[in-house]
């Protein structure tokens, strides 16, 4: 017992003593277990982290379900965010509006148009007769039709009304007898007409199927026949036999119309006219000095293009161009003097040589349309017309 007393005394102190002394060396080993087991405890907490994401990784509806929750809570407040435009830009679309339901209300388009936001699209861009068709200008539209006269002026010195007359009578008897056949064709038959026929007196009184018999040549010689009867029972009955020099007298008169009356005020009583024949209709819309149809409205459009002064002999050139180079069906463009000046060359034959065959009267070698053409006619080379019944 006494032994182990002191020796356990002993050994307990040393024990004691040497505890501090073993110390240091097994803090490495506490600070490595520490490390350990704080290691451990983060992984735990990133294992708790990371255990709803991998919870919820499973759940493939969810996910849309939450990124779709978003979305529709977004969509009003982009739906609401107009609503919180200022009143400039209220007032900005607002005028906008209009422009927008134009073209879906075409009805309301002349009430838009009149304050000028809106262009009318129904309403025919001609207004005037005397507009030119095409984007050249007035005063090149101009121009270029004077020019055009001036170099017909030069082709056709000669020009004349290509029906015989000695008096403004037989000039408008002539002039309505022409209707629907050529001056050619009246021109022989009229002689045989005022030779038992010479007064409005003579006509008036004239046995309507004796006149029939003269005129059947012409065509529509029942129609024609009426026509030159009553009109000269009207000279008679009206105008005491004479033939009246003013426009509204004249296309009062039976079988005369504009047409007729330019041709008697122009060429017998020496009074500017334009006469718009079929010839005359044609070439202008060529030459698109204006794209009217109506007579009356191309006889105006054509005269505000030249001075009054001119009217008549114009309407010399265009008729006999058109009789001569420029027709209806063949065009002679390669044979034309004025095809540089032509906006329609090309819609006839262009060669020369073939256009050259196509040249009618004179300008072909062949006889005019008149049996007694004027001296100046046949001083420039122009050959009269044979007599009916000639071969």
């Amino acid at each position: 017992m006494g032994e182990q007393g002191p020796g356990g005394g002993r050994k307990t102190a040393k024990t004691a003593k040497t505890a501090p002394e073993e110390a240091p060396e097994q803090r490495p080993a506490a600070r490595t277990a520490t490390r350990k087991t704080t290691a451990a405890t983060k992984k735990a907490a990133a294992a708790k982290k990371a255990a709803p994401a991998k919870k919820a990784a499973p759940k493939k509806n969810a996910a849309p379900a939450e990124k779709a929750a978003p979305a529709k809570k977004a969509a009003p407040a982009a739906k609401t965010a107009p609503a919180k435009r200022t009143a400039a830009a209220k007032k900005a679309a607002a005028q906008k509006a209009p422009a927008k339901r134009a073209p879906r209300k075409p009805a309301h388009a002349e009430a838009v148009a009149a304050d000028g936001t809106v262009a009318l699209k129904n309403v025919p861009a001609k207004t005037v007769a005397a507009k030119p068709p095409t984007s050249e200008s007035r005063t090149a539209l101009v121009r270029r039709a004077r020019r055009i006269n001036r170099e017909l002026a030069e082709v056709y010195p000669y020009a004349h009304p290509e029906l015989d007359f000695e008096n403004p009578f037989q000039l408008i008897v002539a002039t309505v007898l022409s209707a629907q056949t050529t001056d050619l064709r009246v021109n022989q038959t009229t002689p045989g007409l005022f030779a038992k026929y010479p007064t409005p007196e003579d006509l008036a009184a004239a046995n309507p199927e004796e006149v029939e018999g003269i005129l059947r040549p012409t065509g529509f010689f029942r129609a024609k026949t009426k026509s030159v009867i009553g009109l000269s029972k009207a000279l008679v009955e009206q105008f005491g036999g004479e033939v009246p020099d003013r426009l509204e007298d004249l296309v009062k008169l039976p079988g005369v119309g504009r047409k007729t009356a330019f041709v008697v005020l122009g060429n017998a009583f020496g009074r500017p006219g334009i006469t718009v024949d079929t010839h005359c209709q044609r070439l202008v819309r060529r030459w698109q000095w204006t794209d009217e149809t109506d007579p009356d409205k191309i006889e105006a459009a054509v005269g505000a293009l030249f001075p009054k002064s001119d009217w008549t002999d114009l309407s010399h050139h265009v008729i006999w161009h058109g009789r001569r180079i420029c027709h209806a069906r063949k065009p002679a463009c390669g044979a034309c003097p004025i095809a540089p000046l032509c906006p329609a060359y090309g819609e006839g034959e262009t060669d020369p040589e073939k256009a050259r065959k196509l040249l009618k009267y004179e300008k072909g070698g062949f006889p005019g349309q008149r049996l007694k053409p004027p001296q100046a006619y046949l001083d420039a080379g122009g050959k009269p017309a044979p007599p009916q019944g000639a071969g």
